[in-house]
Parts: structure tokens; C-alpha cells; sequence
């Protein structure tokens, strides 16, 4: 199949009127009506067809996020999105019917004879809005966790990768009922709409702001949330460490997607008597991985005008304010946008207010660790937090000290990728949390169930009271 062949534009207003939403939303709630506990088999043979296709169809979306991006790195859509997607796929084969086994839990003295269990119950219907940045990644993530948990499940993709929802539109199709797993494009309306559905789980990955506005939205249904939302995440650069290993390993971080990556290094905390070094460490990383970016295939581009001109902005902003821009490339190409370290910056400037999705990195000196963990607990809690230095009590120290969604030591982004590790944000970055057996506790609902059979011991503390023998039970269990 062909991506021509599959992305042809839908109809003007296909899917995406509030009647539409609330037929399809009451269409899988039925379905999960008529098959509330889908058993083991179905489930994997759920995540196999979406296995199958990512597989088959892989250049075809590499095509299409290609196009949406107007050039995205083939090789970061594999390594971003494919490859991480078919791994979650595979890991949650493995470990389903194990995730799925009731878990048995102990019963006090008093209540004897009797047991307890917790059995894991899915949802419902779970809407999932997926972000621009990754958009295969970030609607596959938590589709597995779904669809594992025994959910139906409604995709809202965003309205600036039209290419790639047409795309999944399309594949999910040819392998999914629409009561099962249905794709629904459409602009910001459309999404306003598809967060004021009765949910009973939505998820949300996007910025801070528009967050704010999807938790009022479900706040009118009291819909369960599970928001990522990104935030201003920093690396610490030790001063012991050698620049050069922790330059390469933040570049790849943040030069990744151009920099378009919720969990990309936001800024960088470096001794100020290392700060020279750093920036030189930096540079030729950078132009190690990106010779020129002229007709370079490897280098993706600034998703659309509008992110573009915000970054722009921000570069204006601060040097207006006293920045130093160091420009790594004379210049860029169409949305390729030429990698900048930022430095001298101050707190009144928009790079460090806002996230910077892209390839503007500011440095922040320190001189004493405890300013750098002061400086960052001083700030909204990041989503990620990044460390680089080889002394286990400062990694400890670091760990216990500061708080973020997440922590890489001597490393940047990988910590996202591991299937068994609980993925989510903290305060202003997020709430919730999924990835492997996270993402099945958070689509499932863990229902405690208490059992007796014939004999009832209760029926010694039932009124009348203050016979013998409930005095007798107060002497031996309430002490």
C-alpha cells in the first residue's frame, strides 16, 4: 500500500460535528456493553493486528509524518516511533495474562473465614488526544495500554499532522471494528468537543495551557485524567564529569526531532568555570551529528510557519534582553532551523518561561551543586531531569533532593523507551501515569472484592449490643 493511495482528504466535516462524536462514543459504549471482560485471547489478538500493521505500513507512515513535518528524519520516525511502539506492543503481549491475574490479598483475624482479591476490570471507553510531535508514538503508547486493560478506545490526533491521522484513519480501519478503536480527525473545535465526552478515562499529551482547558472539559463528566504536559526540563552537568561525554548525550537529546520532544533537555545547568568548555563539547557534537543542514536527510524539520515563529521569537526576545545567541550553523533551510545555545539568560525571558520545543538550548552557570538543585526546585516540577557525573553519592543526592516526572543519569530520552518503567509528570508536567503495567493499571479499574460463603461469623457484632461476647471482640481487636 502506498501513502498516496491510503491519505486521500476526507470529506469536509467527516467525523467531526458533536452528533458525530456522541454516535461514535455511544457506538463503542454499547460494544463495551454487550463484552465488558474481554478475555486474554481477544486482547493479544487486539494488540497482534496492531502489530501487524505498524509493521506492514511502516513507509508509509514514515512517508506521512515525512509530509506533515514537510521532512522528518526517516530514521528518527523509526527509532522514535516505530521501534518504541513495537516494543510496547511486544511487552505487553508477554506480561498480559499475568497483568490480568486476579492479585489475592490477605483478611484480618476479625473477619475470618472469609477472602479478599483485587481483579482488573477495564474501563470502558477511554479517549486518548495525541500530541503533534510524535504522532504515531504518542497514539500508539497509550492505545496499548487500552486495548491490553480490554477498553475501547477513540484517538483525537491533532490537527497539525493531518497526513499522519489520515494514514491511521485509514490502517486502523482495515484492522479494527470502528466500536473498537476509531481515529477522529478535525481542528481545535473538534478537540474541544472530543474532551467533553462522558469518558471514563481520558488521556491527554500537549502543553501545559491547553491541559488546563481539557481538565475543565472533563471536569463537567468527573473523567478520570492522565495529563502530560511537558514542562522546562534540566540537565546537570557535574563538575567533575568529562564535558565531553555529557555534551553528546544532551546533544542527542535535544538535537532529536529538532528538538520537538516533551522530555528534550530544556536547559542546562554547568559549572561556570566549565561553561566555555561545554559550549565547545557541544558545538562539535552537534556538527558531528549534522555536518550541514542543508538537504540533510537526518535532520527533521520545525513541524509548521506558526512553531517557527515562535522560536524565532524567542531568540528576539532574549537577545533584546542581554542574551548571547551562539548560532551553531550560518544558516538554516526552509523550517530547518539552525541549532542555538543560549547564554547570559534571565528569568524575565520567554526561553525560560516557556517550554522551547526545538533547537534552542540556554546555559545556566552554577557553582555549587546545592544552587543547582535550588535553581530547579525553585521552578515549576519538570517532566524529565537529566545528570551527568559518575559519583554515586551525588547521583543519590540528586534523586532524593530534586522532584520531576522522571530521571536519566549520565543519559538524556531513553528512560521514555523502557517498556517496564511508569512514564508520567508531576504537578505543572502531569498527572497520572502509564507505559507497561502503569498503562494497565490506569485503563483498568482495580476492583476489591471481599468474599464469605455459608458462615457467618459477622453475625457476633450484630445488634443487640453489649453482649458478653462483643465485649469479649472489643478486648481483642480494638487496642
Amino acid at each position: 500500500m502506498t501513502f498516496e493511495s491510503v491519505c486521500s482528504p476526507l470529506p469536509a466535516g467527516a467525523g467531526s460535528s458533536r452528533t458525530d462524536l456522541e454516535q461514535l462514543f455511544d457506538m463503542q459504549r454499547q460494544a463495551f456493553t454487550d463484552n465488558p471482560m474481554p478475555p486474554a485471547g481477544q486482547r493479544l489478538q487486539w494488540l497482534d493486528n496492531l502489530r501487524r500493521v505498524l509493521s506492514d505500513e511502516r513507509q508509509a507512515l514514515i512517508a506521512a509524518i515525512s509530509t506533515d513535518f514537510s521532512h522528518r528524519s526517516a530514521d528518527e520516525t523509526l527509532l522514535a516511533e516505530l521501534m518504541p511502539s513495537l516494543h510496547n506492543i511486544h511487552h505487553a503481549r508477554r506480561h498480559l495474562k499475568t497483568w490480568m491475574r486476579p492479585s489475592r490479598r490477605s483478611v484480618g483475624l476479625a473477619f475470618q473465614p472469609a477472602s479478599a482479591k483485587v481483579i482488573y476490570q477495564p474501563l470502558g471507553v477511554v479517549g486518548v488526544i495525541v500530541p503533534w510531535n510524535y504522532p504515531l508514538y504518542l497514539a500508539i503508547g497509550p492505545l496499548v495500554g487500552a486495548l491490553a486493560a480490554g477498553n475501547r478506545v477513540m484517538l483525537k490526533l491533532s490537527e497539525s499532522t493531518p497526513a499522519t491521522g489520515s494514514l491511521l484513519k485509514t490502517l486502523f480501519a482495515k484492522v479494527f471494528p470502528e466500536d473498537l478503536v476509531a481515529v477522529v480527525l478535525g481542528e481545535a473545535e473538534v478537540g474541544e468537543a472530543f474532551s467533553r465526552l462522558a469518558f471514563d478515562h481520558l488521556l491527554f499529551t500537549g502543553a501545559t495551557s491547553i491541559g488546563r482547558h481539557v481538565m475543565r472539559a472533563a471536569a463537567q463528566n468527573l473523567t478520570p485524567l492522565t495529563l502530560e504536559l511537558g514542562g522546562k526540563s534540566p540537565a546537570i552537568v557535574a563538575h567533575d564529569v568529562p564535558i565531553k561525554d555529557a555534551a553528546e548525550r544532551i546533544a542527542f537529546g535535544k538535537t532529536l526531532n529538532a528538538g520537538q520532544t516533551c522530555v528534550a533537555p530544556d536547559y542546562v545547568l554547568v559549572p561556570e568555570h566549565r561553561v566555555d568548555e561545554f559550549v565547545d563539547a557541544y558545538r562539535q557534537a552537534v556538527n558531528g551529528f549534522y555536518p550541514t543542514l542543508t538537504d540533510n536527510p537526518d535532520y527533521t524539520a520545525i513541524i509548521n510557519p506558526r512553531q517557527m515563529a515562535r522560536l524565532n521569537s524567542y531568540l528576539d526576545d532574549a537577545s533584546s534582553k542581554g542574551a548571547r545567541i551562539i548560532s551553531l550553523y550560518e544558516q538554516g533551510q526552509g523550517r530547518r532551523m539552525p541549532f542555538s545555545l543560549v547564554l547570559d539568560v534571565s528569568d524575565d525571558m520567554l526561553v525560560m518561561q516557556d517550554e522551547i520545543f526545538g533547537p534552542l538550548l540556554p546555559i545556566v552557570p552554577y557553582q555549587r551543586i546545592e544552587q543547582a538543585f535550588t535553581y530547579i526546585n525553585q521552578r515549576p516540577r519538570p517532566l524529565a531531569l537529566y545528570y551527568f557525573g559518575y559519583s554515586k553519592a551525588e547521583q543519590q543526592r540528586v534523586l532524593e533532593q530534586t522532584h520531576s516526572g522522571g530521571v536519566c543519569l549520565n543519559d538524556t530520552l531513553l528512560h521514555v523507551a523502557q517498556d517496564d518503567l511508569p512514564f508520567g509528570g508531576i504537578g505543572p508536567s502531569g498527572m497520572g501515569q502509564y507505559h507497561g503495567r502503569e498503562g494497565f493499571l490506569t485503563f483498568s479499574k482495580a476492583k476489591g472484592v471481599f468474599i464469605k460463603q455459608r458462615f457467618n461469623a459477622a453475625r457476633l457484632i450484630y445488634p443487640p449490643y453489649g453482649r458478653s461476647i462483643q465485649k469479649l471482640i472489643y478486648r481483642l481487636f480494638v487496642r
